[in-house]
């Protein structure tokens, strides 16, 4: 969870550059979001591991990832 915590607070802190806008400002993240039409960082991530998962899990010629999920 802590990768996934600094991922998050990375891309708010992009957003908020991108749109020039200073924390004091208070302007919420969804409001910055729809602004930038940005993805959520930490849904993007989750995808793609499941994606890669299944990309291994999907691999043929007796390699061993296969073998560890029949085990």
């Amino acid at each position: 969870m802590g990768l996934i915590r600094r991922l998050r607070i990375t891309q708010r802190a992009m957003e908020r550059a991108m749109l020039g806008v200073a924390l004091r400002d208070q302007i919420r993240n969804e409001e910055i979001r729809r602004r930038i039409r940005a993805n959520n960082i930490a849904q993007r991530v989750a995808k793609l591991k499941w994606k890669w998962a299944g990309n291994i899990a999907g691999r043929t010629g007796g390699r061993w990832g296969s073998k560890v999920l029949e085990w």
